[in-house]
């Protein structure tokens, strides 16, 4: 090992065995632009006003962005792609627009929550790497050698892309249209979440959560797949405390704090508690 590995914070968190699930961003609804620039650390600083516009209409309306670029080299074209991505079952949906200069990107429509996405419909899930090295440099170093990996293993649709949180878990990715994210990937595991997406069915095995739910929510509606063994993407919701499944069942879960070591959350930050969530008691409510 590499000395410098020593102090990453995602060779630390493997280290504690520090739990993933409930570490995915509560993101609903994902804007996923082409961008094969410099990312700065934060997009809303971009120094393309356009970039940096778009960034704070997307915010304010309610999405999240992720800038994204091919691994590896790849020819500029004019038009930029951008997907459109509502996370929510029971139909988790993804558009694609390609927008044409920043006078088309500043007026491509943000929808709200369950309304019509514009673009044509994508059909075939995308996975998205993080590999925001201005971010933390296990992104950098991991994220990218995923990446490059996944693509090379033949697979079209797989992405680099800028922050998604949770660098200490690294390589981590973002599955859409279904929004599920996972961490401390390698190249089977990666193979394996981008090939159940495209069954419409989750892989479980080093998932975070779903973005679409809050941190409770992600580890509750984990704690059931793995109490059922259910895979269908769609099937549970959650609300009001209760994950609920599209056949009728109902499951209520306690979930709690934990806290373990401390641990640093990025490279070259300080140690800090760890709190995961962790379930107490699940119970079948119907």
């Amino acid at each position: 090992m590499d000395a410098r590995d020593e102090v990453r914070c995602a060779v630390l968190s493997r280290a504690l065995d520090e739990p993933q699930a409930g570490t995915a961003p509560v993101a609903p609804r994902w804007a996923c632009l082409e961008h094969r620039g410099a990312w700065p650390r934060d997009l809303a600083d971009h120094p393309d006003p356009a970039v940096a516009a778009f960034a704070a209409r997307v915010t304010a309306s309610g999405w999240r962005l992720l800038l994204i670029r091919r691994p590896g080299r790849h020819p500029a074209d004019d038009a930029a792609r951008l997907y459109l991505v509502d996370t929510a079952p029971p139909r988790a949906r993804a558009t694609l627009l390609t927008v044409d200069g920043p006078n088309e990107l500043a007026t491509v429509p943000l929808p709200g929550a369950g309304e019509p996405l514009p673009g044509a419909a994508v059909d075939d899930p995308l996975l998205m790497v993080c590999t925001h090295g201005r971010r933390d440099r296990c992104c950098a170093l991991d994220g990218r050698a995923l990446a490059v990996a996944v693509a090379a293993a033949g697979e079209p649709d797989v992405w680099e892309c800028s922050h998604l949180g949770g660098h200490r878990f690294a390589p981590t990715a973002l599955v859409l249209p279904t929004g599920y994210l996972y961490g401390r990937l390698d190249l089977p595991t990666a193979v394996a979440a981008l090939k159940a997406a495209g069954l419409g069915e989750v892989e479980t095995a080093l998932c975070r959560g779903r973005s679409t739910w809050s941190p409770e929510g992600q580890v509750a509606e984990l704690a059931v797949r793995a109490a059922t063994g259910l895979r269908d993407a769609d099937a549970l919701t959650v609300a009001g405390g209760q994950v609920l499944a599209r056949d009728g069942g109902s499951w209520t879960v306690d979930v709690v704090e934990q806290n373990l070591p401390p641990r640093p959350a990025s490279c070259g930050a300080g140690a800090t508690l760890s709190r995961p969530l962790h379930v107490t008691c699940l119970t079948r409510t119907a």
